[in-house]
């Protein structure tokens, strides 16, 4: 994993680690749009979510409301997108297990559009064949 940027976190300059535990660590880099936006990643290298340990789970589901808390005091976001990409396919372009938690905000050009306008949206559907 000598190329991983969650594994060797002084790789990516402005990546800082915001809150940690045991287990897991919420890590930012400073954004223009979304702000506040960042990632859980275990701390050990998964691949995927579906290769967390039990510990992990419980560690990043209590990370998750470390980070809600901190995100809604910090910049009162209207709603959240939370989720996991798994995969190239599935957009994953780090392969190092990592849950995006982004804060969405009613003034924003894209509001309500959140993960499943993608299962709506006829332009992806699959070709036959």
């Amino acid at each position: 994993m000598e190329e991983c940027p969650f594994c060797h976190l002084e790789s990516v300059e402005e990546q800082e680690v915001i809150l940690r535990n045991e287990h897991c660590m919420f890590l930012q880099i400073p954004q223009e749009v979304l702000i506040g936006s960042g990632i859980i990643v275990p701390i050990e290298h998964r691949e995927t979510v579906f290769d967390l340990t039990v510990d992990e789970w419980s560690a990043t589901y209590s990370l998750l409301h470390e980070v809600k808390a901190l995100l809604d005091e910090k910049y009162r976001p209207d709603g959240y997108n939370i989720g996991w990409n798994c995969n190239t396919t599935g957009g994953q372009h780090i392969m190092h297990a990592h849950l995006h938690v982004i804060p969405r905000f009613s003034d924003e050009p894209y509001a309500g559009k959140g993960i499943r306008h993608w299962l709506k949206s006829i332009e992806n559907q699959q070709r036959p064949g």
